[in-house]
């Protein structure tokens, strides 16, 4: 069993290993064994902060050990993912893979005898769909009926975060002047359209207006933000964007009953202002903490007794 995009998985999956994350980090305690003996490999392709701690830590604080690999110190590039992936599946426990593209993830379930973990790729972003649905549900008490609105760019994180928040029966709307050509999900797209609790909605007032959460990310990925092959589309993107930042007005706009969220890293403004990320409604940082517990639910899920 395999989490590679949140898609293999219903609302009441989902919600069942949030409700587990939730008790885990209100009874840590309880789980201290839970793991014990069991080992994760993190395969990283990308860099990364939260994705890195979170799974370590969780991992120790279960009982069980978790390995950084750097993708540049194996031989992936020279084995192949198929062959490599087999023999870390015989090493290990549970494999999660931050990879470049979907593509590579996809391959190491493949081959895998035990279960993969998608840490984010340019299509998903699965983990982090766990940990808002989780901090959303700590804050307000639920997840149905909750209004989710996702500010900026459509790209990998709002493609898991619909599907985490469509299927457990959050309200979520799309609010967006373009979209990731890179992250574009026709078939997922036609099944959200297809439910009642998924919208679209490009004005902005219409949009945020008693929102209970206003959800943005980076308008440029990490990797090109400071490439100077992408400066020009940086640019263009900033002036198509920038009427979407999540910022005090904003929050104003939806109401006094909305909190904001980002995944981080952030980019002050640019996609959030300060107040936005580190005022009294922000729950940014409640959500990279919850990385953990939500992905120690994961893990528990996946390869506990």
């Amino acid at each position: 069993m395999h989490m590679l995009s949140l898609k293999e998985y219903d609302g009441k999956w989902i919600e069942s290993v949030v409700d587990l994350g939730l008790d885990i980090k209100k009874h840590p305690g309880k789980y201290t064994q839970a793991l014990q003996h069991k080992t994760l490999a993190m395969i990283f392709q990308k860099t990364s902060t939260r994705t890195r701690l979170s799974f370590e830590t969780g991992m120790t604080k279960l009982g069980g050990h978790a390995i950084f690999v750097d993708w540049r110190t194996t031989q992936l590039a020279i084995g192949g993912v198929p062959d490599e992936a087999k023999v870390i599946s015989r090493y290990a426990d549970a494999i999660m893979v931050r990879p470049l593209k979907h593509e590579t993830v996809a391959a190491f379930a493949s081959a895998s005898r035990v279960p993969v973990i998608n840490g984010l790729c340019e299509m998903y972003h699965p983990c982090q769909a766990l940990a808002d649905a989780m901090t959303i549900k700590e804050k307000k008490g639920k997840l149905k009926g909750v209004k989710v609105v996702y500010l900026g760019i459509a790209n990998n994180v709002s493609n898991s975060l619909s599907v985490a928040c469509a299927r457990t029966g959050a309200d979520f709307t799309l609010c967006v002047p373009e979209k990731d050509p890179d992250s574009v999900l026709p078939e997922q797209l036609k099944e959200l359209k297809a439910m009642p609790n998924y919208h679209e909605e490009p004005d902005i007032d219409k949009a945020v207006k008693g929102a209970d959460i206003l959800y943005t990310d980076t308008w440029v990925n990490m990797e090109f933000f400071n490439d100077p092959k992408f400066a020009q589309e940086k640019v263009r993107r900033e002036k198509v964007f920038m009427p979407y930042q999540l910022n005090k007005a904003m929050l104003e706009k939806a109401g006094p009953q909305a909190w904001s969220m980002h995944d981080m890293p952030a980019h002050i403004g640019y996609e959030i202002d300060e107040y936005g990320l580190r005022g009294p409604q922000s729950l940014a940082f409640d959500q990279a903490e919850n990385r953990m517990w939500a992905q120690m639910a994961l893990l528990i899920k996946l390869i506990g007794k």
